[in-house]
């Protein structure tokens, strides 16, 4: 039992040290900011594709932010899944109180049968694109974006050798559920991942036109069940590359109860799954940081309960130190992050210690929520997203049960 107490606190401690380096290389990317922004007469005329199913809280905001770009050609394309979706009155009274001529709104006409919906509405759109477009800009519908996010997202994209840029998303580390600090926590670490691994993220995301066409994603997107993690894939078979722009780092308001938790992680899961560069690393993380710090919780409270009171003292300090080692990370990152968010009018959330005693408790909580999301999606074979239910044999084996309008509030 020593022996093993030893190897599990060395290694929960060790990858923690290993959290760190990563955690720092992250945050000296957010120092770097793209200047001398393109001028008027050189920004690619851009088509945004916001591809809608249900009225988000802030879809109204959204809508309004894409309308009001500091960019001299672009248009928005709105696709609402259904003309009876509450997305759809909400678009258009959106577009009209602001009377902009900027932006197309469509319906889902092909439903897919063997890709998402979110993915149909992609290819409808792109498809319908002339050749004057140059670049094809996503975003999420809970994305709200500052006036010149436009500007910095396509800027990268001048180099021959970038296929796309990207941004990422940030949660508020705070909510009415505590459920909402689940997701803010997973995400600090998603962040690492996907600029480490170069994945983007498609609420805030630009491509070539070009890039798309000559390396087949839309046929990709045809039968997959999302859009963003097999970019970096596909482009890097073609030496193209994914630029990732701090300064796009965009908040996430979103508040989420246990029911939508649990399909958003196993989906999360499924598709990180399917399309991951580098699957290995998925086990890997999900090794040191899930299953470590729980053999470490069991073996203390078996030490606990058996009164091993030297075993129980040392695991407990191992445990006290990675979960307190892991709020301190979060915090720090915070701090970084919202730098950035503050100069892009990007809402912030006050720290109170409150809020630091919930994050202790959310660390465990979080990891044995992903480690049981984990199990259940290795044996899924349908998964749930927004009312529609998908059976799934494989990445590029997706069906689509049966298709119904937006239920939901």
């Amino acid at each position: 039992m020593p022996d093993l107490v030893k190897f599990l606190c060395n290694s929960l401690l060790s990858w923690l040290a290993i959290q760190v380096c990563l955690t720092l290389v992250f945050l000296l990317s957010l120092h770097s900011s793209q200047k001398n922004l393109l001028p008027d007469d050189q920004l690619p005329k851009t088509a945004i594709i916001l591809c809608l199913r249900g009225a988000d809280p802030y879809l109204r905001q959204c809508l309004q932010a894409l309308l009001q770009q500091n960019y001299s050609q672009y248009e928005l394309k709105v696709v609402v899944d259904h003309q009876e979706d509450p997305a759809w009155n909400i678009a258009i009274d959106t577009i009209q109180d602001l009377g902009a001529t900027n932006v197309e709104i469509s319906y889902l006409r092909n439903i897919r049968k063997n890709c998402s919906l979110k993915c149909s509405s992609l290819v409808q759109a792109v498809s319908e694109l002339d050749d004057s477009y140059k670049i094809v800009a996503l975003v999420d519908s809970h994305t709200v974006v500052h006036r010149n996010w436009l500007r910095e997202l396509v800027k990268p994209l001048a180099h021959p050798k970038v296929g796309a840029a990207t941004g990422s998303r940030w949660y508020l580390p705070r909510g009415k559920h505590w459920w909402s600090l689940v997701p803010y926590i997973s995400n600090v670490s998603l962040a690492i991942q996907m600029y480490l691994f170069g994945i983007p993220w498609g609420g805030s995301l630009a491509i070539k036109t070009e890039v798309i066409h000559q390396t087949g994603l839309l046929y990709k997107w045809s039968q997959a069940l999302c859009e963003d993690i097999m970019i970096r894939s596909v482009l890097r078979k073609y030496k193209l590359r994914v630029k990732f722009i701090p300064s796009l780092l965009m908040v996430n308001r979103e508040e989420c109860d246990l029911p939508s938790l649990r399909d958003q992680i196993e989906r999360q899961l499924t598709c990180s799954r399917f399309y991951h560069p580098q699957p290995s690393a998925i086990i890997g993380d999900t090794l040191s940081s899930i299953l470590q710090p729980t053999l470490v919780l069991m073996c203390l409270l078996w030490a606990l309960f058996t009164s091993q009171w030297d075993n129980f003292a040392l695991l407990l300090g191992c445990y006290s130190s990675y979960t307190v080692g892991l709020l301190w990370l979060m915090l720090i990152l915070e701090h970084g992050v919202q730098q950035i968010t503050c100069d892009r009018n990007q809402p912030v959330s006050r720290i109170s210690f409150t809020t630091i005693i919930k994050l202790l408790i959310g660390i465990p909580l979080t990891q044995w929520l992903y480690g049981l999301g984990l199990l259940s999606s290795l044996g899924m074979s349908t998964l749930k997203w927004r009312g529609i239910s998908y059976r799934i044999s494989g990445p590029w084996k997706i069906r689509l049960e049966e298709y119904k309008p937006y239920q939901g509030g």
